[in-house]
């Protein structure tokens, strides 16, 4: 076999595992929802359904008619153009810093990995119940304590309208306050990226670095000249586990999930995923291409 073969072949068996999830488990249910957007589902009296052909109303309604899908979509995008530039850019800033040699350096690892760890579900609902216990009454010096470092004295509105007074585009202070109101967001959901850019730094051979330092070059420069080129394929991967990982917990999925199961409205309910569902992947398809142009693969 010609090695541009043998590649292909490689990369094929790398992937087989996610298609042959993709066939058995993902395409089945997207092909139901395709078909329950497009029709009138009646439930029977002990299970099944039937359908029947209703064309594109469900999706005029939902774009036309609706009351809360086409805000929620614009809030879980603006959200979503908010969020996936400043974890990119916090997450490969902390990789930097923690690639470093110094001492300590697993235990940095392992607190700033410890979000992702926090966040799922049954260690959410512990800390949750935990924190209504504090406030409760069981323990009223600690709900003091809490409620003393949740009320805070500092006065944002001031320090809006410094920068205000700094000529500052709105567009830009717009962008800033976001940033700042979703900040505790933006830390917990850099875990992952922040492994991988720190795996795509680790792959760099020291002889660049050496090459680069005899040459004289400045820090600014090795980093823009050799370190940026380099981790470029991996922000491509964390842009894309970004976006994904984001509209999965955005507005317009709560919505999508209450109106099946909780409205029991499963025409409706599969439009919302689908329509949101197909903008999600045109965004990343420009996204990833625009980058990959610019993107040099490194073997």
């Amino acid at each position: 076999m010609r090695i541009s073969h043998k590649k292909k072949l490689t990369g094929l068996l790398f992937i087989s595992p996610f298609l042959v999830g993709f066939v058995a488990f993902y395409l089945r249910s997207l092909i139901q929802t395709v078909q329950f957007s497009i029709s009138d589902v009646t439930l029977g009296q002990g299970a099944g359904f039937t359908l029947s052909f209703a064309g594109l109303r469900h999706y005029i309604f939902a774009m036309s008619a609706h009351g809360s899908f086409r805000q929620d979509l614009t809030v879980s995008i603006l959200d979503m153009m908010i969020d996936v530039p400043l974890i990119i850019f916090l997450s490969l800033f902390m990789a930097l810093l923690l690639n470093q040699q110094f001492k300590g350096r697993t235990m940095a690892r392992a607190i700033f990995f410890l979000p992702v760890i926090l966040n799922s579900e049954a260690i959410a609902a512990a800390i949750s119940m935990a924190r209504a216990m504090m406030m409760g009454g069981m323990s009223p010096m600690a709900a003091d304590i809490v409620e003393a470092s949740t009320s805070g004295s500092v006065n944002i509105g001031y320090y809006l309208y410094m920068l205000r007074e700094l000529a500052l585009p709105a567009g830009l202070l717009d962008y800033v306050v976001g940033a700042v109101t979703r900040i505790n967001y933006i830390i917990t959901a850099s875990g992952v990226q922040l492994v991988i850019f720190i795996a795509a730094l680790q792959s760099i051979s020291p002889a660049m670095y050496e090459v680069a330092k005899i040459e004289g070059a400045t820090s600014y420069e090795t980093f823009w000249k050799v370190t940026f080129p380099l981790v470029l394929p991996l922000i491509v991967t964390n842009i894309v586990y970004t976006v994904v990982d984001s509209f999965t917990r955005s507005q317009v999925v709560e919505l999508s999930y209450r109106t099946i199961f909780e409205f029991h409205n499963y025409p409706l309910g599969s439009v919302i995923s689908l329509v949101s569902m197909l903008l999600v992947c045109t965004l990343l398809f420009f996204v990833s291409s625009a980058i990959s142009k610019r993107t040099h693969y490194h073997n």
